[in-house]
């Protein structure tokens, strides 16, 4: 089946955007959960464990996956330092009994 014909099946275009599909809140302890449909998640690149930012305004819920910051290792983040973005040295004195 051609992709786009499936996807067109699939969702209903409404003014607002993309509507995937309906779902239903159920109990989760003391508060409420949904399922995120698979085309969704998919779609989304959202799996088991991603955080997703939640915004609520007037009688509207907006959910939006929280993008992940990378982690850099230390080989990386010194891979970067040039003598273009170096500073001098900075002498601050000496402050109290230190040492040095």
């Amino acid at each position: 089946m051609d992709s786009r014909k499936y996807l067109k099946n699939e969702m209903n275009q409404t003014k607002e955007g993309d509507y995937m599909s309906t779902v239903i809140a159920q109990k989760w302890g003391n508060s409420l959960g949904i399922r995120i449909p698979k085309e969704a998640a998919e779609r989304l690149d959202i799996s088991q464990g991603s955080e997703i930012e939640l915004y609520v305004t007037a009688n509207e819920i907006t959910l939006k996956p929280k993008k992940l910051r990378k982690k850099y290792t230390l080989e990386e983040l010194l891979s970067q330092v040039s003598p273009e973005n170096r500073h001098e040295e900075i002498d601050f004195g000496i402050e109290g009994r230190e040492l040095i």
